[in-house]
């Protein structure tokens, strides 16, 4: 099954989600000693909680998105501070020679 995530925008990244009997899941969970409600409300948790299963890639994506602007200072301050070195270099270059 693929559930396109909202939060993706225009791109398509796939969320994670579990198929299974639901009915075998109630049936197994009656077996063991739960009510008919208990084991129903035990689905009923598992179920909505497949809804913050998220797939590697989007979690990928996500992180890229947010270290993009990261990246983008960093290389600023690294051209920022060749320069300043450089010009000190000079200065002592030009003091002793």
């Amino acid at each position: 099954m693929l559930i396109l995530s909202p939060l993706m925008g225009d791109m398509e990244y796939p969320m994670t989600t579990i198929t299974f009997d639901t009915h075998k899941f109630i049936k197994t969970l009656q077996e063991a000693g739960f009510e008919q409600k208990q084991a129903e409300a035990v689905l009923r948790v598992i179920s909505e909680s497949q809804d913050a299963l998220v797939t590697r890639d989007y979690l990928d994506h996500k992180l890229e998105k947010e270290l993009a602007p990261v990246r983008t200072d960093l290389a600023v301050l690294k051209w920022m501070m060749g320069f300043i070195m450089a010009g000190i270099i000079s200065l002592v270059l030009k003091t002793f020679f």
